[in-house]
């Protein structure tokens, strides 16, 4: 989409009888205080608040919100990587902090598990002989410091890590190899995480621009790809068939820079469907971003740098289209800007169990939609 600062916001596009109607959940990634839950009219039904800020969100079975807060003011320096967070909150439906886990080398993704536990994506250096074998990326100014690597913790609702696995334990120097555009501050810099039916771990990693399926038991790795087809990439989710989707960013892809969804057959490595915008150059979000499949079969997209979220369908047409219409404002140097980034979408259904007997007539945000 272009960048125009007079493009409208809020809706732009909706054709019911195409959707798979409900609720779609965002916030804005940088600078934003709130998570906003939607309907397909774009109108505000529901909004929890932080005053530590939100910059990602998702909705859980009991009404509750777990979510990602901005980085911290000091983690040694990983406060400067991109998806830095101090720490994950749960709040109540009226935003009160139900539980809270602060750490200052969370970063990007967690997902809440059915015995209560809690995973999350952490940072960890390491060692300095294996940093010296990683191969590729860049050394920048201030980049002396030792790797980071991305662990995974498991997470007690007291508190307690009970299983964590080191991602820089099970990847391949000769395979695992860093872009020649991206710094080495990071050896994979993660940014997904999420669980197939089997319990094992899905892995996104953005430097290597790589996907993979780890055996949360032995810590070996059951699939990996990306290399050479996908690039930077966010947000792969199992699919009910087996197939992985992803948000392809296609930074630093040969050719015009676009971004694309795929949909992947682990067993095959074959692409089993894929969006692209028209032209191709139209749909571009150099990070951030996801994609979500809907019962329907429709698509919902986050494309995340310009804030835009919408519907497709699996013909690929566009049935549902909105701008985020709030605001954070984001220091840059000794200048603030003004950015409507999201980090991720998520389409609720009205049974959903978490919004079963919820108040969602948006006449009580009526402030705030007249405006969109």
């Amino acid at each position: 989409m272009g960048w125009s600062t007079h493009h409208p916001v809020g809706l732009i596009h909706y054709s019911p009888q195409h959707c798979y109607r409900g609720y779609t959940l965002f916030a804005t990634n940088r600078g934003g205080y709130h998570a906003n839950l939607i309907d397909m009219d774009g109108r505000i039904c529901h909004r929890w608040y932080s005053a530590e800020g939100i910059t990602y969100s998702y909705l859980l079975s009991n009404g509750n919100l777990l979510l990602r807060t901005p980085a911290p003011a000091d983690a040694g320096g990983a406060e400067t990587i991109g998806g830095s967070s101090g720490s994950l909150l749960e709040l109540d439906w009226d935003s009160n902090v139900v539980w809270e886990y602060r750490y200052p080398l969370l970063h990007h993704d967690f997902e809440r598990l059915p015995d209560g536990n809690t995973l999350a994506l952490v940072w960890e250096q390491i060692p300095v002989d294996l940093a010296a074998r990683v191969q590729g990326g860049f050394q920048g100014d201030g980049d002396s410091q030792p790797m980071y690597g991305d662990l995974v913790q498991e997470i007690s609702p007291s508190g307690l890590v009970v299983y964590q696995w080191k991602s820089w334990e099970y990847l391949n120097v000769d395979e695992d190899i860093i872009c020649p555009l991206e710094s080495r501050r990071e050896w994979t810099h993660g940014n997904a995480l999420n669980v197939t039916p089997e319990g094992d771990l899905l892995v996104s990693y953005r430097l290597t621009s790589t996907v993979g399926i780890v055996d949360k038991v032995t810590g070996n790795f059951r699939w990996k790809w990306g290399p050479g087809e996908v690039y930077h990439q966010h947000h792969p989710t199992y699919l009910d068939n087996g197939h992985v989707l992803i948000f392809d960013n296609g930074g630093h892809r040969r050719g015009v820079s676009h971004s694309r969804i795929v949909e992947v057959d682990p067993a095959t490595n074959e692409i089993a469907w894929e969006y692209l915008g028209t032209p191709n150059i139209s749909f571009y979000s150099y990070n951030i971003s996801s994609a979500e499949r809907q019962p329907n079969g429709n698509t919902v997209i986050c494309e995340g740098a310009p804030g835009r979220m919408f519907e497709v369908t699996p013909g690929k047409d566009i049935v549902w289209e909105y701008i985020n219409p709030f605001f954070g404002q984001v220091g840059v140097g000794r200048a603030t800007e003004s950015v409507n980034a999201v980090f991720r979408a998520h389409r609720y259904s009205p049974d959903h169990p978490g919004l079963v007997g919820k108040d969602l007539d948006p006449a009580r945000f009526a402030n705030l939609n007249r405006f969109y």
